[in-house]
């Protein structure tokens, strides 16, 4: 495990992560007065936010740990496809009022936030092209056989 691994693009993605867990704490709509968080408005649009923050933290994971570059590419190419759909699904949350809510809470800009920077994060994870940060490979010549 080695967090010099890690990029500006997973360190975007993580503080998006982040984010959306903390959104999830607090409250995201009001009405008449009483605050509603997300699980009391719980629809399909905040699973999938909560995709794109495991996505987000999966690409971490697999940053720190791996010795190869495939799977940090390989979950870098799915964050990018999580990301964009929790960010459409937290656009969905901000711009519907659930419960007749009345005004939004910081939840709902947290979450909206948190999955902007997820995708901006896995996005430039997977622009930055840089194997210095991995061991080149030195395999074992292989003996010919006479």
């Amino acid at each position: 495990m080695k967090l010099t691994r890690l990029r500006s693009g997973e360190l975007l993605a993580l503080v998006g992560a982040i984010l959306v867990i903390v959104a999830l704490t607090r409250p995201w709509y009001e009405s008449a007065g009483v605050l509603l968080s997300a699980w009391a408005t719980f629809g399909p649009a905040v699973v999938l936010i909560m995709l794109a923050a495991l996505a987000a933290l999966v690409l971490v994971l697999t940053t720190v740990t791996e010795r190869s570059t495939a799977f940090p590419v390989a979950s870098a190419v799915w964050c990018v496809l999580f990301g964009l759909i929790g960010v459409i699904a937290a656009i969905v949350r901000v711009l519907e009022r659930p419960h007749g809510a009345t005004a939004l809470c910081a939840g709902a800009w947290l979450g909206l936030a948190g999955t902007i920077l997820i995708l901006a994060g896995s996005w430039q994870s997977m622009r930055d092209e840089r194997t210095s940060l991995y061991p080149p490979a030195n395999p074992e010549p292989r003996k010919l056989a006479t």
